[in-house]
This record gives C-alpha cells, structure tokens and sequence, in this order.
C-alpha cells in the first residue's frame, strides 16, 4: 500500500558545457510502490540517478528526504541517508578483486562506525545474513572475478540489500539476469515494496514493466514527458510519451535465404551436451533465443574462434572453416559484437572512429600507414547511417549515451563487409527507439551475409529475425519461422519443458 511520498524533487537542472541534460525535472517517489522510469538513451536518465546518488552536484532544484533537504555530496552519504544505488554497470557494484563474502560486507567494513580490526569470521556471518536474506546460493569464498555476469548481478544487488534503503534504486537490474533469477528479484522487491521501501526500478523490458510497476514516470529529453498511474496502466502510452510519437509493434517480412552461407552438422560445444546442426542462409536473420546460461555465449565463442568444438564439423562458403584464433575468423568474414560491451568493447580512451576501426587497422593501412581519412569518413557513413547521436566522429566514447555507445560497436563491424555476422545480445541496455534503429539497419543490410543474433529477451527476437531458434543446456532445441509463431510451444521449449505433440 502506497504511505506517502517519501522522496520529492523538483526543477531539478543539470548542465555539462553548453548541454543541458536535465531541464527542471520534478517526481515523487511513494513509500511502498514501484515506479519504472522510461526513457529514450540519452534522455537524462543517468544524469538524474547520478544526482540522486551523490555522484553529481544540482545545478538547479531542490530534493527531499522524509521532508528535509537531501543533496548528497558522495554516494556514501546517500548510502547512510538511505537512498541506495544498483548502477547498470555492473563493476560499481562489486570489486572484482574481492571474494563474494567481503563485497556483501564492504560497506559495513569501510566508513563510520566500521569495526577497527578485519574479523574474517565476523564478515563470513555478516555475510551469510545478506545471502539469506536475498536467497542467493553462491560460495562465499568465491572471488567475483570468477562469477558469470548474472552471479555478479546478484552480488551487486544484495550487497545493495544489505542498507535496508528507505528508497531503492535499480538500473536495469535484470539485464545479466536469468528468468529464474529475475523472478527472485522481483519477490525480494515485492517484499520491500510491503516493508514501505520507496523504489525506482530503471528499464525497457515490458516484461520487468508489467510485472513490478504500480507507476510508470517517461523521461524524454531531459524533462517529464508523461506520468501514467492510473489502473490498468497505460504502457503504450508511456512508450509514446517517452519517445515523442506514436509506435507501434514492428511486424517483420519474413524472408527465405537465398542459399547457404554457414553450416554446421553433428555440433557439440559443451561436456553431456547434445550434438546439433545448423544452416544459417543468405540475406537471412536468425535469432538465437533462450535463457541466461543455456550456451548461446558458448556457441558464439565457438563460431568466431574464440574456443573449439568438442566435437562436429563448420563449413563457411560451401569450404571447411575452423578457425584457430580470432583473426583468422575475421579474415574469413566473421565478425562479432561481444556480450557486454563495457568489458569486451569499448575503449574508453579511444574517440568513436579509433573505435569503429580498431579490428580492421590493417585493413585501412597503406603501406603500414594508417589511412586516417578513410578511417573517419567511413566513422561518419556509419554514424549517419545507424543515427547515432553525437556531435563529430571525434567525439570521446565516455560522452555518449549507453544506447549510442552500443550502436558504437555494431557499426564498428558493420563498417566491412562480412559473410557471417553475431552479435551477443546486441540490444542489452538500450531502449527502444535504439533497439529498433539498430534492427533496422541489419535488415536493411543484410543482403550478402547471414545475420546470426543471440538473444534473451523474446520480444527482441520477434521484432528482428526471420527464423527463431530455441537453445537450451547447449543445443538446438527448436525452430520457428517468424510468421503465426506457436507461442506456446516457443515457452515450453525455452523454459525446457516438453512439448505436447513432439515425437
């Protein structure tokens, strides 16, 4: 039940340079109620949770806590006033370097009040509490280098639990996260919900939307564009408010391959897995769809030469392809857009076309001369082309929105010509304008290649590709074409049950 507002802002403005980022946002958050905030990449979502959290100072506005002025100077003094933090980057939530145990305690071990001498059995207790207390089973001795992507999620998430906020903020929480463990979530943040924790729950996922929100607050250009709160919720409409025009679902014509780029036949790419093949056509876009940890990341491994095959064969333009590196895969025309690109991606250091142009050096060279021109020009085609938001080609990565570093990294490899093109989970952390540019323009070029895409998310898959497949515990466990898809028989395959009527 919804106790009052518990946190208030109002004309709150932020500036960086000429730009203004936020222009006199205002919203309240409702003790016991879940609002999503939506908002299009680059709409001042991150400026505003940076606020919030103690990372930026206001330029303009005013916000309060419990009635009385709050304006934290760091985020350890928003932490100690109760409004707490889940960055959608993942590494400001957990310190790699460190067991499981020790970032479940780190706050409680490093500020006011922290204990003088380091107790290692005192922090494996404290840490058993908040592992308890949020149903996670991972080792506690375990380093968190160590864990998969969603397992960190995990630990970020309860190290955050451990405050017991007055007000709770989570950015993209799910986007690491299995659907077992996003249910997990969703109970714990029920169960704050019922204790009067105020929580603003960022993301674009309809499914996370449907299933938490009691509010949906649209964020667009940096100022509220729509405040839906009325049951039922208006979703469309808070899709529209957020993106400034009318959109509907995209309905994709599907195509038929012309021929056969990549084939595979008896595939195994994990111990006790069953052994697949696989066609993948010309001009055609295949989605890889299933859940977090059933091999999709595996099998794109497998594919670009970053791991081998236990056991199977790979032909490429009707020829045998194994390749033993990375560069050989792209040599052959296989490219790759990597899971996760703070980590596998982007560097920082670099501007948007040292970027795009990073694996083809040798490509823009003339005699061990780098082509600086050709470089940028073809920096600016692709730009133009996937609409990316930015002022030059020149343009450092660190200033660009989430969405717009992601269109980085597809137009890196989109810049050459490839016969077999993956991309591991090309849409984590954009919204859907972004999703859908980037949709775009694989469809729109994909003639000349096979487009291979591995996705969590069904609703992405449904929106992009011609043919579906289901991958389950590192196999191929069902097809579908992208016209009057059984639905139900697609979630029975996902979840790993057995469908009724298969032999």
């Amino acid at each position: 039940m919804v106790e009052g507002a518990v946190f208030r802002a109002a004309g709150l403005k932020k500036s960086f340079g000429p730009i203004q980022v936020l222009g006199g946002v205002g919203l309240e958050l409702h003790a016991g109620e879940v609002t999503v905030l939506m908002g299009a990449n680059g709409a001042g979502k991150s400026t505003l949770v940076k606020i919030v959290s103690g990372v930026y100072s206001l330029d303009q506005g005013e916000i309060t806590l419990d009635g009385k002025p709050f304006q934290p100077a760091t985020p350890a003094e928003a932490i100690r006033a109760g409004v707490v933090t889940v960055h959608q980057n993942i590494a400001d939530g957990v310190v790699a370097a460190l067991d499981v145990a020790t970032n479940l305690t780190l706050d409680r071990l490093n500020g006011k009040g922290a204990p003088l001498l380091f107790n290692p059995r005192r922090v494996r207790r404290e840490a058993r509490k908040v592992a308890d207390a949020m149903g996670l089973s991972i080792d506690l001795d375990a380093q968190i280098a160590d864990l998969s992507l969603a397992d960190r999620q995990m630990v970020a998430i309860a190290r955050a639990m451990a405050h017991e906020p007055k007000v709770l903020i989570l950015d993209e929480p799910t986007s690491s996260l299995s659907s077992a463990e996003a249910n997990r979530l969703f109970k714990l943040i029920d169960h704050l919900r019922g204790r009067g924790v105020a929580i603003l729950y960022i993301s674009h996922r309809m499914s996370d939307i449907r299933r938490l929100a009691d509010r949906i607050i649209s964020l667009r250009d940096g100022v509220i564009a729509g405040v839906f709160g009325e049951k039922p919720l208006d979703y469309e409409g808070a899709v529209n408010a957020m993106l400034g025009q009318k959109i509907g679902l995209s309905a994709v014509a599907v195509r038929h391959a012309d021929g056969a780029i990549f084939s595979s036949e008896h595939l195994k790419i994990a111990e006790g897995s069953t052994p697949f093949s696989l066609t993948l056509g010309d001009g055609e876009i295949v989605a890889i769809t299933g859940l977090v940890g059933v091999g999709k990341t595996a099998l794109a491994e497998t594919l670009f030469g970053l791991r081998k095959p236990l056991a199977g064969n790979m032909n490429l333009n009707g020829r045998p392809y194994a390749p033993k590196s990375t560069s050989e895969a792209i040599d052959a025309g296989v490219f790759l857009v990597a899971k996760d690109r703070a980590e596998n991606g982007i560097v920082h250091d670099f501007n948007i076309y040292e970027n795009m142009s990073l694996p083809f050096l040798q490509r823009l060279s003339r005699m061990g001369i780098l082509r600086r021109g050709a470089e940028r020009t073809t920096a600016r085609q692709q730009i133009s082309d996937l609409g990316i938001v930015c002022r030059t080609e020149r343009d450092e990565m660190g200033t660009l929105s989430g969405g717009n570093q992601q269109k980085v990294m597809v137009a890196r490899w989109m810049s050459q010509n490839a016969r077999l093109f993956i991309l591991d989970e090309p849409f984590q952390g954009v919204d859907i304008a972004a999703r859908r540019d980037i949709a775009a323009k694989l469809r729109a070029s994909s003639a000349g290649r096979t487009t291979l895409i591995f996705v969590t998310e069904l609703d992405e898959a449904l929106e992009t590709a011609d043919r579906i497949l289901v991958m389950s515990e590192h196999s191929i466990v069902g097809e579908h074409r992208n016209a009057e898809v059984d639905m139900d028989r697609l979630l029975a395959e996902i979840a790993g049950q057995p469908v009724r009527g298969a032999a």
